[in-house]
């Protein structure tokens, strides 16, 4: 009896069963999807990049340094751990380094994932932008990684590049190719010559030019360079401490080709460098005939799993079976062993001339035929596309700890290239793209469908490397395109069960987890659910977004510390230099823009503005670089704090993301009623929105947030609702326009403040929307405070290493707005200062120390500068006095806030928390004193 389905296996053959591929193919060859890419459960939807022109402002500004960089860099530096991967020529590119190569951290596991965010980069610039040089790099990437695909399917080929006589045969360095020699080709000779010219490109320790063995207690070996970095020749039959060896006295210069020689005879070895014995042992007892018959003959390839493979030429080997003299060895420096007296090695020759294929000839007359290969094995599985071989998805799969050094999410890497493959397809309608991404997401069905359920909820909650990003939702998009029932049954192996119900019942259980590990998987669950309707994949996203914010949120939109979340409410218990990670903050945008879709909560967009305007912004330094983007990785929160934007070794994951943020400013801006009756403005930013549908152009024209409003001018006639977000935080005084005319109604703060007509051309909508400057507490304790002017998140500028003390109450307003309190500077829109600090923007790239949160202190009770003599009171719970006066505001009058002062100086005197003279003191002062509106 076949054993029952798990609940997993059930959805899959639902899946399966229930969705009909629907594709046609077009003349072109592309696959088209007979199903909207849209989902239908969507109320609200997005309009296209290319439909909103960013205007010039501070998103602009920003953009364009992006933009600079996009323009600059060499993408073939990108392809060059793709293209050595797969064998093929690099043309001398050199990889970007830190995440991105072989040297940095964890030697580079998480290569490839750059080139996904950087196509995806190029895909939104070209969209908001429309210039070519955005396109043709796309096309020289997608081309690329075609071939690339292409080559990992086949047997390594042999790369020529030119040799010490002709040519040459190379490995570049992240292809993993050595030349596999057949058994016996040292043939049990008591006395031997190897010879070989190389010419190294790396230098790694103990790469081998030759290791002829059985394993790692018998073999016969030569290395470029032992742990000393010189050559080292060694031969045992009882492991390394049995060893006979010979060692250089000098380096191997690299890209250069050096002749090393070997011989061994009556007792005797001798290494030769260039025609020059730098070596000689007379206690060599062993030979090739002690060794017997080898298992592995190889060049380049280490019998230690653990060393690396050489990386570099081979013009010629040849071996003998005898000792050559000193100066047979000088005849071999100017000219070819055939060319020489010593003539071909009689046991085994390679020239390496070969222009094709991945064999080389023997010419020693033995027919030693040597075979290139991989050693991770043969090709890769149809529709594999990847900077490195199958194995770190194989260790994946019996893995059952983390170590990044062996396997660095996998899956995380491809989420990338997929999403970058897609917005590619997307942008240039490149039918290669989509081939490259349906071929990818159906190589992971192959995997992951026949593993067993267990195992796939153990890959995915092991930390870091069984991290997926957001490939969930890049699938689902996936399938909108291709209608194949595999890649919906696949989205859905993704699946974490354990977060995935917890979140649906609302418990939360993000303690201890690492943050941007698991944010994108539920921008993976809405999308899931837009695909089959089950209410738990976005019951869940719902109440995990409303378990980071504002639990887990500082004031700047940011989430997580060291990378990982605490408990719910820990704020000021978790600020260090490490919190706020910027890729972090862009999940959470994208989640929140996913869930406004099926949801028009205004706390959604209330988010996305804070978020955007402070973390996202002050994440991109204000300077542009051709060779790197400049964004945060953390965004340190402790005082005097240094903004690094050149994180770690480079090429992360959020300047990854942060390259994807400064060119798609303008997704959210607007967005449409999905049956074409409203139109919802979320932000308020310089811009011009073409609504083709409605033949209507919107341009909405603001300093904002230098600019305390925005104008919006309407051309086309169309009859709709214009949404204008009402944010959290305008408490008072927002105001609405239509060709000066007031609009009637009460906007509510954190709503939508709705104007429906039918709009002529030359329409002008004006929206007030004043500032006030408000503090917003840490939930654990409330004294430390972070500064806000409207949506603007305002950093004391000052080297100090401890938390800045500043009061705010003494020259408060009426309206209880603290501004009266700090001077603006002259000149400089949004800075201020405050007892000799200046105060600027969060969204300002410089390096400045930056104090994101303060102390609160006041005390003594001032009102209106009036300072009464009175020591500020508190509360057990840390409730001042004044922030309990204050918090009446705003005051219709003087007599009002008088009025306030004499009650609560009143209920504090009976509570005895003051004495009766002191509360007299600050009733007369409040008399006294003369306020701000």
């Amino acid at each position: 009896m076949a054993p029952p389905l798990s609940r997993r296996h059930l959805f899959q053959a639902a899946a399966l069963a229930a969705v009909t591929p629907a594709i046609s193919y077009a003349a072109t060859g592309r696959a088209v999807a007979a199903v909207s890419e849209e989902p239908s459960v969507w109320t609200v939807r997005p309009f296209a990049l290319e439909d909103v022109k960013l205007e010039q402002g501070v998103f602009a500004d920003k953009r364009q340094l992006m933009l600079d960089h996009a323009r600059g860099y060499d993408v073939n530096r990108l392809l060059q751990v793709f293209r050595a991967n797969a064998g093929l020529a690099t043309g001398g590119a050199v990889a970007p380094g830190g995440w991105e190569g072989l040297d940095g951290e964890a030697n580079g596991n998480l290569r490839g994932h750059y080139t996904g965010h950087f196509l995806t980069m190029l895909s939104q610039a070209y969209a908001g932008t429309g210039e070519q040089v955005f396109v043709d790099k796309i096309r020289t990437m997608v081309e690329a990684l075609t071939e690339v695909r292409e080559a990992l399917r086949r047997d390594p080929v042999v790369l020529n590049s030119p040799g010490k006589f002709g040519t040459s045969a190379e490995n570049v360095r992240g292809s993993y190719q050595y030349v596999d020699l057949p058994a016996g080709v040292l043939g049990g000779t008591s006395a031997i010559t190897l010879s070989a010219w190389v010419r190294p490109t790396h230098d790694a320790n103990w790469t081998r030019i030759f290791d002829f063995g059985d394993n790692t207690t018998r073999y016969l070996y030569l290395a470029a360079r032992n742990a000393n970095g010189v050559p080292r020749f060694a031969i045992t039959t009882s492991g390394p401490g049995g060893e006979q060896g010979l060692d250089g006295t000098a380096a191997l210069p690299l890209n250069q080709w050096s002749h090393l020689a070997v011989t061994i005879a009556g007792g005797t070895g001798t290494l030769y460098v260039n025609g020059t014995a730098v070596a000689r042992n007379t206690s060599m007892s062993l030979t090739p005939a002690a060794l017997g018959t080898l298992a592995n003959n190889w060049l380049g390839r280490s019998n230690y799993s653990g060393d690396p493979v050489f990386a570099g030429a081979y013009d010629e080997f040849d071996v003998w079976s005898r000792a050559l003299t000193a100066g047979e060895i000088t005849q071999l420096q100017t000219a070819r062993a055939a060319d020489a007296s010593t003539g071909r090695g009689d046991l085994a020759s390679y020239a390496f001339d070969e222009t094709t294929g991945g064999t080389f000839a023997d010419a020693s007359g033995r027919g030693l035929t040597a075979t290139l290969r991989r050693t991770w094995g043969g090709p890769s599985h149809p529709g594999f596309l990847a900077a490195y071989p199958e194995t770190q998805f194989i260790d994946l799969e019996s893995r059952t700890s983390p170590d990044y050094t062996k396997v660095w999410a996998p899956y995380y890497t491809a989420h990338k290239i997929l999403r970058g493959l897609l917005d590619a397809h997307s942008a240039t309608d490149d039918a290669r793209a989509l081939d490259l991404a349906s071929g990818l997401c159906d190589w992971m069905y192959s995997r992951l469908s026949k593993l067993p359920d267990a195992t796939l909820q153990r890959m995915w909650g092991i930390f870091s490397s069984g991290e997926f990003g957001g490939i969930v939702e890049a699938i689902v998009d996936l399938h909108a395109l291709t209608g194949k029932a595999e890649h919906l049954a696949l989205a859905r192996l993704f699946d974490l069960d354990k977060l995935i119900d917890a979140c649906a019942a609302n418990t939360d259980i993000l303690d201890g987890l690492h943050a941007n590990q698991h944010i994108p998987i539920f921008t993976g669950l809405v999308r899931l659910y837009d695909a089959t309707g089950e209410e738990r994949y976005l019951t869940a996203a719902k109440n995990f977004w409303g378990m980071v914010v504002p639990g887990r949120m500082y004031g700047i939109g940011g989430t997580s510390t060291a990378e990982f979340w605490k408990a719910s409410g820990v704020i000021a218990g978790t600020i260090s230099t490490t919190t706020a990670e910027t890729c972090c903050a862009y999940n959470l945008l994208k989640l929140s823009r996913m869930l406004f879709f099926h949801e028009q909560s205004p706390k959604y967009m209330d988010y996305y503005e804070r978020a955007l305007y402070n973390q996202v912004l002050g994440s991109k330094q204000d300077r542009s670089d051709a060779e790197k983007p400049l964004v945060t990785y953390f965004i340190g929160l402790t005082p005097g704090h240094v903004r690094d934007y050149t994180p770690k070794q480079g090429t992360t994951c959020c300047e990854g993301t942060g390259m994807e943020s400064a060119t798609k400013y303008q997704d959210s801006v607007y967005f449409k009623k999905a049956d074409g009756t409203a139109l919802y403005v979320n932000l308020y930013s310089p811009s011009t929105l073409t609504w083709a549908e409605k033949g209507v152009t919107v341009t909405q024209t603001t300093a904002y947030p230098a600019e305390q409003g925005t104008t919006l001018r309407i051309q086309g006639s169309a009859a709709f609702a214009l949404r204008l977000r009402v944010p959290s935080w305008a408490s008072a005084g927002f105001r609405v326009t239509v060709n000066g005319r007031a609009v009637s109604g009460t906007p509510t703060p954190g709503s939508y403040f709705t104007v429906s007509r039918t709009w002529r051309s030359g329409d002008t909508v004006r929206v007030a929307i004043p500032f006030r400057l408000r503090v917003e507490k840490a939930l654990d304790d409330p004294s430390l405070q972070t500064l806000f002017y409207g949506p603007v998140n305002l950093v004391a500028r000052n080297p100090a290493t401890e938390y800045l003390p500043f009061g705010l109450y003494r020259n408060a307003g009426l309206s209880g707005d603290l501004l009266p309190t700090l001077t603006p500077v002259a000149g400089k829109p949004l800075h201020y200062t405050l007892d000799g600090t200046e105060f600027a923007p969060f969204s300002e790239g410089t390096e400045d120390p930056t104090h994101a949160y303060f102390r609160r202190s006041e005390p003594r009770v001032v009102l209106g500068t009036v300072d009464s003599g009175v020591a500020n009171p508190a509360k057990a719970d840390g409730t001042t006095l004044l922030d309990e006066i204050w918090a009446a505001a705003p005051f219709a009058g003087k007599g009002a806030l008088v009025s306030r002062v004499r009650s609560v100086v009143d209920t504090w005197v009976s509570a005895g928390l003051l004495a009766r003279a002191d509360g007299d003191k600050v009733v007369s002062t409040a008399g006294k004193a003369s306020f701000a509106a």
